[in-house]
């Protein structure tokens, strides 16, 4: 009887081989730590309760390390187990009796079989075609010598542990497994973490592993077969059945399976219908059931059925979710946490015990590090790369412990060798990524970065090898648009329509340009004629221990294409002639910054663009005295995230170039004009962001639909609000640089603040004065620019002041507004910090701490007292 089978069975007796017992509860003073078989389900919400509490909060502190979770669910069945906690007193006995254990090895057996069919789906067998010759070597050097090594290793073990009762070929070609096998879903997980995919070395360990891992789970299958198998002819044929079934499923099965998704839309529409999920499900029980039944162990079954599964059009990856979280969450804890139960460490308890261990590590890291390094340094890998190679390749982890688990429950192994080889697999998993950090740094690699991007770049040349007049190099073409969720499109959509200029044909625009270089002079045509915008669209995905991030790591060339998300803003852009390209990134959350100023220095960018999104939200309402409903608006402002204001802060820091954020005020829609023309409003305070935003401006007026007002604001100390400047207090900007590093630069002396007040007068001259001479395309820009000068002791008060005045006449005119402001948090000519304060405080108002580092304090203004304007925040590269 299959080991699904009998725990089904010996669940049903146990749950009806009994009478009924008294309902009271606890209420009647019932114990629910006390085992009830009519009433299984409160033991077992309980360890179900403390396992996934320990397994979170040890996955807290490994996962910061890079360590997989499996490592946490282990180690906190160990101190679960009979090492640490079942020294207490009536512990075991009480929250997992032996009688209780039945219902959680049936739950934990159900939840293995789902976590193998989305191990199954995680493969594709397509992977194996890139760079084939090399990864098939590293794969046969990966099971050869390590098969070998581990036979050798078992007759040591055998003799001085394992009892003559257990069959000593079968013993050998168990260890021989163990020790060969090698952890597909850790090393997808540790692959994509590292950012190793889209490396040689990814790709070639990412081919052999899939090639390992399939040799690896039939010979287990083979070793399995022959343990339950009462006589070498039943061993036979319970293969030939096994061999049977999966030529069946394989083949057949996956033709009627693909052939159901399309006649039932579910390819078409990249996710399955609930038709298609039941049909799911029955495949991978029925097979389940079918390879638990002829004796091989139901995981293989669902191992089989994730095979079959089509990744056309992102069917898996949606089918993966729907899944993952119930299955990563509840079921697959209870499995290792149960491994970690079975672990008892306190049978090590002697040196030839510790011996053996520590020679199981050694032997099984050698084998698979020394034979797959070798075999990558004879393909042509640098020593490097080979040592990266071994190491990923000798990870273990999930499989590893699965494997042990089939092993002890065969009675292949006893309680002390199951423990030693738990120990060996802990080992080994957590060595490996601290290895390849170490033999494979970051600056060592080399990416390929071919797979993830799509479209054409724009044929300019790019800003930063742009010469010419003071306009060509204030003129930005090349833009990175950071997108991550939906509700960012209509910003993406805003902010392309400002910056796509003037419409001209893109045949004399270069015929212009062509004529205007090849003369060395400015043609009669602007200059920013000479090379159209081009928006670099940066869709970025977070990567979580999910399978379906995963599998989109591994799919993003496929997903790049079917991205919802790409496909509206490249269909936007073609119907507004912008030249629009896309990249995908799968990274953690933590990596989005780094990921975008990598993106920036590749795409030779000249401005990055983050959106920061409002969403107004309509709610159905009752009226008090009436039967009638009416919509209201609802506005989650997320400029009160903390954890978005942290993200848009580093990337202020990090950014190599030019960053732009704009943040959508989330205007009530009864009141949003509905027109395409803009105005804009710049209160000029100088320093560098001011003077980006203000170039930026005359580049944004290019557009005819576009129209701006720039205010200098000369701060006086007459108003009772004496400024405090940057540079007053050393101390202050010391520790701002402590605290924040993106708050200011180091102390300003008279030398730097004097180049910076000049350079803000030579820029409002050339834009306001009149003997300055400009290319047509610039003069009709400054000629829909007001510009105006105002003295205050109170400029906050006076901007907003001055905002609301345009607001009101903008409505009038049916424009929208949109404020752009200097970030100003470095090289700031002046503090805002005490009038910011002053002025909420009068409009009884409150802002978060993070919202002025992340936005300065001229933005927070803005924020704090509900101006009615979208915000466009700059800052200047360093």
């Amino acid at each position: 009887m299959g080991e699904l089978t009998q725990r089904s069975v010996e669940f049903a007796h146990a749950i009806f081989g009994r009478a009924a017992s008294e309902q009271g509860g606890v209420l009647s003073g019932d114990n629910p730590t006390h085992y009830n078989a009519q009433n299984p389900i409160r033991l077992w919400i309980i360890q179900v309760v403390i396992i996934i509490s320990m397994s979170q909060f040890l996955a807290l502190f490994l996962g910061r390390i890079r360590q997989p979770r499996v490592i946490a669910e282990v180690i906190g069945g160990v101190i679960l187990g009979p090492t640490v906690m079942g020294r207490i007193p009536h512990f075991r006995q009480r929250i997992f009796p032996e009688e209780g254990m039945a219902m959680l090895s049936l739950t934990s057996t159900i939840g293995l079989i789902l976590f193998l069919f989305l191990v199954g789906l995680e493969i594709d067998t397509k992977i194996m075609k890139r760079n084939i010759r090399a990864s098939s070597a590293v794969s046969i050097a990966g099971l050869v010598i390590p098969l070998g090594l581990g036979a050798a290793l078992g007759v040591g073990v055998y003799r001085e542990f394992i009892s003559d009762t257990v069959n000593f070929g079968y013993f050998l070609l168990f260890i021989a497994v163990a020790v060969g096998i090698t952890a597909f879903p850790v090393l997808c997980r540790i692959l994509t973490e590292l950012k190793l995919l889209d490396t040689s070395v990814g790709v070639v360990v990412l081919s052999a592993g899939v090639g390992n891992d399939v040799i690896g789970w039939i010979l287990l299958a083979l070793t399995v077969a022959l343990v339950n198998a009462s006589s070498g002819l039943t061993a036979l044929w319970v293969l030939l059945c096994c061999a049977g079934f999966v030529v069946l499923l394989l083949y057949p099965g996956k033709w009627g399976y693909v052939w159901l998704a399309r006649r039932t839309g579910s390819l078409e529409q990249g996710a399955p219908t609930p038709f298609m999920m039941t049909i799911t499900i029955f495949v991978v029980f029925g097979s389940a059931f079918f390879t638990d039944i002829i004796g091989v162990h139901a995981i293989f079954g669902g191992f089989l059925a994730g095979l079959i599964i089509p990744h056309e059009n992102g069917y898996a990856i949606s089918l993966v979710e729907k899944l993952e979280d119930l299955v990563s969450i509840l079921f697959l804890p209870l499995y290792f946490t149960l491994s970690g139960l079975r672990t008892n460490l306190g049978l090590l308890d002697d040196g030839r015990t510790w011996g053996y261990v520590i020679l199981i590590c050694v032997v099984a890291f050698s084998a698979k590090f020394f034979a797959c390094g070798a075999a990558a340094k004879a393909f042509g890998f640098n020593w490097r790369e080979s040592a990266a190679i071994g190491s990923l390749m000798s990870c273990k982890g999930l499989v590893e412990l699965i494997v042990l688990n089939i092993g002890l429950q065969a009675n292949i192994l006893d309680p002390r060798t199951f423990s030693m080889f738990v120990v060996h697999a802990l080992v080994l998993t957590f060595i490996t990524t601290p290895l390849v950090l170490v033999f494979y740094p970051e600056r060592v690699r080399v990416h390929e970065h071919s797979g993830i991007k799509a479209g054409v770049p724009d044929s300019g040349e790019s800003g930063t090898g742009r010469r010419g007049s003071i306009d060509q190099q204030e003129h930005k073409t090349r833009f990175t648009l950071v997108l991550e969720r939906f509700e960012q499109l209509p910003i993406a959509m805003t902010l392309s329509q400002l910056l796509q200029g003037p419409t001209t044909s893109a045949a004399s625009t270069v015929q212009l340009s062509s004529k205007a270089l090849e003369a060395g002079v400015e043609s009669a045509e602007d200059s920013h004629s000479q090379s159209a915008v081009s928006i670099d669209t940066l869709r970025l995905i977070e990567l979580t221990n999910r399978t379906s991030a995963v599998l989109k790591s591994q799919e993003a060339e496929t997903l790049l294409w079917n991205d919802p998300i790409i496909g509206v803003f490249r269909t936007f852009g073609r119907l507004n002639r912008l030249s629009v390209t896309a990249a995908l990134s799968v990274v953690n959350n933590e990596q989005f910054p780094s990921a975008i100023s990598d993106h920036a220095i590749e795409t030779n960018s000249q401005m990055v663009i983050l959106p920061w999104c409002n969403t107004n939200v309509g709610i159905h309402a009752e009226a008090a005295n009436s039967s009638t409903t009416s919509l209201r608006w609802t506005n989650f402002d997320q400029t009160n995230s903390v954890v978005y204001s942290e993200f848009v802060r580093k990337v202020f820091l990090t950014s190599p170039t030019d960053v732009a954020v704009f943040v959508d005020r989330g205007i009530h829609p009864s009141s949003y004009i509905n027109t395409a023309e803009q105005h804009l409003f710049l209160p000029f305070f100088g320093g560098p962001d001011d003077r980006l935003a203000l170039s930026l401006i005359v580049q944004l007026c290019a557009n005819p639909s576009v129209k701006a007002t720039v205010t200098r604001i000369q701060t006086i100390a007459d108003d009772g609000l004496t400024p405090t400047t940057t540079n007053q207090d050393p101390k202050l900007a010391l520790a701002h640089n402590t605290v924040a590093a993106d708050t200011v630069y180091g102390v300003q002396n008279t030398q730097t603040r004097l180049q910076s007040d000049t350079a803000d007068n030579i820029i409002w001259e050339r834009f306001t004065g009149s003997s300055s001479q400009h290319s047509r395309h610039i003069a009709s820009a400054l000629s829909r620019i007001t510009f105006d000068v105002r003295g205050t002791g109170k400029p906050l008060h006076t901007i907003i002041d001055r905002t609301n005045e345009i607001i009101d006449a903008s409505r009038s005119h049916s424009r929208n507004v949109i404020a752009v402001l200097g970030r100003s948090r470095r090289m700031a000519v002046e503090s805002h910090q005490a009038e910011l304060v002053q002025l909420l405080t009068e409009r009884n108002q409150s802002i978060g701490t993070a919202l002025p580092r992340a936005l300065g304090d001229v933005g927070a203004a803005f924020v704090g007292t509900g101006v009615s304007a979208d915000l466009l925040v700059v800052q200047a590269a360093v």
